[in-house]
């Protein structure tokens, strides 16, 4: 017993110690981020349940709808994680002129993929049609949207100044930012064309559930034509403000998966992803700025992004929005990486060295180089990329 005590004791002492010196405790996916206050922390809780929550027509589904929650695209291994799901998004482009119109009359830029039972009836329908004069057609994953708060809050100077579009430097790289239809500086989308997590959110309530919110209270067209009398139960707006708040709380303040311990190899495959020039596009760390939640100001986030569009070559190419053209996207965030089963922008790629060699563009000088490591290097490099 005597010994049991003594060995109790030192136990204690340590974890007395872990406690005093501030030992942080690993962020595990789904956490929140560090540091928020007890209501903070409540509202988060709250809105996992919100962003968990399903709908059905009689709670404001539909009438078209890709998704009957904001879970059922971001779940795995836990909600605000990527999805298998994939969508179906179109614009019209006149490369002799550079005009890009996202088709918003006629239903576009998401298709939404289904129809409630009522929409059926009406009109014989159980999709949303593709509309006429839409010249590219693409696919689009579900990303995971973990450590989004933290992307938010990086100030747009940050973005601007990583910005070269004339590629002065000669690096081959020249990230250039997107801009919503108002001027406003985008970074949300595979098109960086959201200015904001807030209308990132909010946004995905009527396009992705057909669910109207305060700020967008009104039911989009079906192919351009308005929804028909009768197939729509619930008066707009369909839910309160209150669930929006509660929802942005949810993805504003989850955590970005902490990455994995880094061995050896994936050290050097840190190092390596660096000098082949990966990182001149994803960028290793950004700082965000002043917030009114002290949880995401004047912190380091580990994005492996610039929030830039950058032109990715022909083969990629596929719809145009805002100033993005058809070959244009967003430098993706390898924060999480490895929760993902689908990579680049369509989920094309089923493994990180398929996507890295489909990469053109202004990507291309960095793939050639990776191609031309030796295999150990090239399997460090991507150690590397799976601890992310």
């Amino acid at each position: 017993m005597r010994r049991f005590r003594g060995t109790l004791a030192v136990a204690l002492g340590h974890a007395t110690l872990l406690l005093a010196t501030g030992c942080p405790k690993s962020v595990e996916p789904g956490d929140p981020i560090a540091g928020l206050t007890r209501e903070q922390r409540d509202r988060f809780n709250r809105g996992r349940v919100a962003f968990e929550t399903s709908f059905v027509p009689e709670t404001g589904l539909g009438p078209l709808f890709n998704a009957d929650s904001c879970g059922e695209c971001h779940e795995q291994p836990v909600a605000g994680g990527p999805g298998d799901e994939r969508e179906l998004h179109v614009a019209a482009f006149d490369p002799s002129t550079g005009f890009c119109d996202p088709l918003v009359d006629r239903g576009g830029p998401v298709i939404q993929q289904a129809a409630t039972p009522a929409l059926k009836a009406a009109l014989g329908i159980d999709r949303e049609p593709i509309p006429d004069g839409a010249t590219t057609i693409a696919e689009r994953s579900s990303p995971d949207i973990l450590g989004f708060g933290l992307l938010d809050s990086v100030p747009e100077s940050t973005i601007l100044s990583l910005a070269d579009p004339d590629d002065r430097n000669g690096d081959g790289i020249s990230g250039r930012p997107n801009r919503f239809f108002d001027g406003r500086l985008g970074r949300f989308g595979r098109k960086a064309l959201v200015p904001t997590l807030r209308e990132f959110n909010e946004g995905a309530f009527p396009i992705e559930q057909g669910v109207t919110t305060p700020g967008i209270p009104t039911e989009e067209s079906i192919g351009g034509e308005p929804v028909p009398a009768g197939v729509d139960p619930v008066p707009e707006p369909e839910i309160d403000g209150e669930v929006v708040d509660l929802t942005d709380a949810f993805v504003r303040l989850s955590a970005p998966p902490a990455p994995g311990r880094l061995t050896s190899r994936a050290q050097r495959g840190r190092k390596l992803f660096s000098r082949v020039g990966c990182a001149g596009c994803h960028v290793p760390t950004l700082r965000t700025g002043e917030s009114s939640i002290e949880a995401l100001a004047n912190k380091t986030v580990t994005a492996y992004t610039d929030l830039l569009l950058h032109d990715m070559g022909p083969e990629l190419a596929d719809i145009c929005l805002g100033l993005a053209s058809p070959s244009e996207f967003r430098t993706e965030p390898l924060m999480g990486l490895r929760l993902s089963d689908g990579f680049l922008h369509d989920g094309r790629a089923k493994t990180v060295e398929e996507a890295i060699r489909l990469h053109g563009g202004e990507a291309s000088r960095s793939r050639d180089a990776f191609d031309e490591l030796s295999e150990a290097d090239r399997r460090d490099v991507l150690e590397f990329l799976a601890s992310l």
